[in-house]
């Protein structure tokens, strides 16, 4: 084993105790084609976020029913997974918390909501999108392609009110085109930034 670590902070994701486990590396590389992640502590983040909510609620169903704690703390942990739509009205129950899985929460990422709202042309560049800061939520620009959508913010999804997409001023190429006279589609590469 390696050395114990005393840190009490820290720790966003875990790396797996096998690093060459077929089926492992094969799911791994399907969810990050599917997802357009950049690699794969982006795959392990989530895992790691689902274990620590996964280990809430286990923890919480061996405490009595009527107990305190487990009226107000499972209370709480399902209020935060039907607010981030991991889980319907319906199923308010800490059974169902135990039965979330990584593609539930991949689902809820800004990155794949943009691509499956057809503000993005594919997964990866709706990724582009989020990082060059063409997309807000709300009235917020937001450039992380991780942020997890909350239920209630889901239709305020749009291109940045700066952003050449959304009718902010024209990317730089449509700029330099129209200032030497050519006008904005001239060329075969109108790609702007």
């Amino acid at each position: 084993m390696g050395k114990k670590s005393y840190r009490n902070f820290g720790g966003t994701f875990r790396k797996p105790k096998r690093p060459f486990e077929k089926e492992r590396l094969d799911s791994e590389m399907k969810i990050i084609g599917e997802y357009g992640l950049k690699n794969k502590r982006e795959v392990w983040r989530v895992n790691y976020a689902l274990a620590k909510i996964r280990t809430a609620a286990r923890t919480l169903l061996t405490l009595d029913e009527k107990s305190e704690q487990r009226l107000f703390q499972g209370e709480a942990l399902l209020r935060r997974m039907v607010r981030l739509g991991l889980l319907t009205e319906a199923e308010k129950k800490l059974d169902y918390v135990l039965g979330l899985t990584t593609a539930k929460i991949m689902e809820r990422r800004l990155q794949t909501k943009v691509f499956k709202l057809g503000l993005a042309k594919s997964i990866h560049h709706a990724r582009v999108l989020i990082r060059q800061r063409h997309i807000r939520v709300g009235k917020q620009i937001v450039d992380v392609p991780s942020f997890l959508v909350r239920l209630d913010s889901e239709k305020h999804i749009d291109f940045a009110l700066t952003s050449p997409f959304g009718g902010g001023r024209p990317g730089r190429v449509k700029r330099k085109r129209a200032a030497s006279g050519k006008g904005g589609d001239a060329g075969g590469d109108d790609e702007e930034d």
